[in-house]
């Protein structure tokens, strides 16, 4: 039987130098390295085509016959085309190399049957192929003329003389050696059961299909094995962590979230934010620990249910603290929180890195003394310094998630680890929440509080903005205020963006009758604090920034955001720029500006954006145009999303198959020790040897 252990060198065809680049470059060390080294696409060679069906309209074509003659036209010093005459045996077509001329004259015999493919194009009246792919055609005719797998190949592989076609026959090579069935991973049962291809089936066809439908079975029994074992992992983990933590129980409602809620609460609480708060509250007095993350977009609200779930623990008789990824938004939270809670007897305090000297060993000694009530902080309260009296809740802002160490140096600041709710206002799609948070509970805040009118979002060009202009200084002399965003705060040598120090003067010439504040990521913090709080106390009416003021700025009466080069951004940051106006009573609009010429990407972007306000819809539309790796903060999270095959953004339906499964197994057998699950713990185990960062699967 076949090893897949075996080291690749011993491949027929490989050899101790072609190891080293296959390991070094593509991390194939191994039969099974190179067994699940997929290929990227396939390209159907079923038809053979006559030289008199071919035309230039045609992507490939592939022809049979025999080469004719070769002749070789000068270029220049040591440069020349080489054309080789062939034929079909009925019209002749011409075969032409601008390098590799003369190793083709060499290898490819004149009189001897090839099988041709490649692109066709029109040359001085004649059908002709550059650089074409030629092989014998009985060699052909014995591998089959189906799909053809194209393999990736990296620079340094094709300097070392890979090609596809020798990735192909190295693929061969291995699959010649496959005489028994390889062994499965999935227990038969479950494989009937979702009329899956068996393991041995799906990768001989992923390789060598043997027809368009096999390939289909192959891929879908691969993917749904690999996000299976991602889902599996994370269940089961998320399961342990129930069993092993038990969570402070919190009982009591009592004065502080009743005198909150009826004495202090600024506007009703929407449907959505009561039935969180009942989500949350259920998890706080159910014994075990909460992990849950709270979705919603800009603007609904979640701050305000974070706080009355910190309310619940206090009285409880613990300390909360919220976590937040920045210092200017810790002290922004700090405000929103003092304002809500303006009038009561609890004790809010602030700890970064700017709180120092007596300062920070007064509230560092409260804290330990449980005379603080809730911290708000940056990463600076996981510090070993820091001491609470009893942490019982946790809130963890967006763009900040916990690894496994920092968590649990959070827990070990308590008897118990604190219940966590982790906040984000970039909506998730449930297959990627499924995924990057799968240990977390999920609650949505999927309506805005009464009175918000939608933000209408316009697309306008370059040359619309004397008109733009206009239509600004219309809404300040309402009373409201703009806010003006540049891509970039310096001048690129390489890519052409306005540099906001030249917008800013020519804004300043532009609107002479208006008062402005400037801000960017290089100014100081207490000069980008200075320059918000003018703008949100209404001392200026125009803010030009750069993306700092993507997440944390409340200023209810601006009413309008300008995003200058609108075709630099990603649809989550301009929704998350869109979220710092339309926080007021008044309508108020969001316009992107661009240049004429834009890719279709980019058109697709901007379309979305004016057609929806809706976050889950335009996270979506981000994940499917830009692939979960890409997605602001997934790379934050450590999340693997080394997925060989499956695409969380197109394989919705088998990601939740795959859930299902998992959460099947895992409630009927929590320590997976029935003997049908051996076949998967088996192949856990497995999964742990390889490069797969299961840690960061949590």
């Amino acid at each position: 039987m076949l090893n897949l252990d075996t080291e690749i060198t011993y491949l027929p065809g490989v050899g101790p130098k072609r190891a080293k680049v296959l390991g070094d470059e593509i991390g194939v060390k191994t039969f099974a390295d190179l067994l699940m080294y997929f290929p990227y696409k396939y390209i159907d060679r079923s038809k053979l085509y006559r030289i008199e069906e071919v035309n230039t309209e045609m992507p490939f074509v592939q022809i049979k016959g025999r080469i004719l003659s070769f002749e070789t036209f000068e270029m220049g010093p040591r440069r020349e085309r080489v054309v080789a005459h062939f034929t079909d045996g009925r019209n002749l077509m011409d075969l032409t190399w601008f390098n590799g001329g003369r190793h083709a004259r060499t290898h490819y015999k004149i009189g001897a049957q090839y099988i041709v493919f490649g692109k066709p194009t029109m040359f001085s009246g004649r059908i002709n192929v550059v650089h074409p792919d030629i092989d014998p055609a009985e060699e052909m005719q014995l591998s089959g003329l189906g799909l053809q797998p194209y393999y990736s190949l990296t620079e340094k592989m094709k300097k070392a003389g890979f090609t596809l076609r020798s990735m192909e026959r190295l693929m061969r090579n291995l699959m010649d050696l496959m005489k028994d069935p390889l062994p499965e991973t999935l227990p038969e049962g479950q494989v009937q059961r979702l009329h899956l291809a068996s393991r041995d089936e799906a990768l001989r066809n992923i390789h060598f299909p043997e027809s368009a439908k096999a390939l289909e079975r192959a891929r879908v029994r691969l993917k749904f094995e690999e996000l299976f074992y991602v889902q599996l992992n994370i269940v089961r983990y998320a399961s342990d962590n129930r069993r092993k933590y038990r969570g402070y129980v919190f009982p009591r409602i009592g004065d502080v979230f009743n005198g909150f809620y009826h004495d202090h609460l600024p506007f009703p609480l929407t449907e959505a934010q009561k039935r969180v708060i009942r989500e949350i509250w259920n998890d706080m007095r159910s014994g075990r620990q909460m992990n849950r993350l709270l979705q919603g977009d800009v603007g609904s609200g979640k701050t305000l249910v974070a706080l009355m779930s910190m309310l619940i623990a206090i009285d409880n008789g613990y300390q909360a603290c919220i976590m937040a990824p920045t210092e200017i938004l810790a002290e922004q939270h700090l405000k929103t929180i003092k304002d809500f809670l303006d009038g009561m007897d609890i004790r809010v305090e602030l700890l970064t890195g700017i709180v120092k000297g007596k300062r920070r060993n007064t509230i560092l000694e409260d804290l330990a003394a449980g005379r603080v009530d809730i911290l708000v902080g940056t990463h600076a309260v996981i510090e070993d310094t820091v001491r609470f009296a009893r942490l019982g809740m946790v809130v963890v802002d967006e763009q900040h998630r916990f690894g496994v160490a920092q968590r649990a140096k959070l827990w070990s600041k308590s008897d118990n680890p604190p219940h966590v709710l982790v906040m984000t206002a970039t909506p998730i799609p449930r297959t990627l929440a499924m995924t990057l948070y799968g240990d977390l509970d999920v609650s949505v805040i999927d309506e805005l509080p009464p009175g918000r009118k939608p933000v209408q979002t316009q697309h306008v060009y370059d040359a619309q903005l004397p008109q733009l202009y206009e239509s600004i200084r219309r809404q300040i002399r309402l009373g409201r205020q703009a806010y003006i965003v540049f891509p970039l705060i310096e001048e690129s040598e390489h890519i052409d963006l306005k540099n906001l120090e030249d917008g800013y003067e020519a804004l300043r010439q532009i609107f002479p009758e208006y008062k402005m504040s400037k801000v960017h990521g290089k100014i100081k913090p207490k000069e980008k604090e200075e320059e918000m709080q003018r703008f949100a106390s209404g001392e200026t009416q125009i803010l030009v920034a750069t993306t700092v003021i993507e997440v944390g700025v409340n200023v209810p009466n601006a009413s309008v955001m300008v995003i200058l080069d609108a075709q630099r951004f990603g649809l989550s940051q301009l929704h998350q720029l869109r979220g710092r106006v339309g926080r007021g009573a008044d309508q108020s609009y969001c316009i992107l500006v661009t240049c004429y010429q834009l890719s279709a990407d980019t058109r697709k972007r901007i379309d979305i954006m004016c057609d929806t306000n809706d976050g889950f819809r335009i996270a979506e539309a981000d994940l499917k145009l830009r692939g979960p790796g890409d997605l602001e903060g997934t790379q934050q999270s450590g999340m693997a999303f080394d997925l060989r095959i499956a695409n969380i953004a197109r394989d919705g339906q088998l990601v939740q198959m795959a859930r299902d499964e998992a959460q099947a197994i895992i409630t009927a057998d929590p320590l997976m020790q029935s003997p049908d699950n051996a076949i998967y713990v088996h192949r856990l185990y497995e999964l742990r040897k390889t490069n797969v960062n299961w840690s960061a699967i949590s």
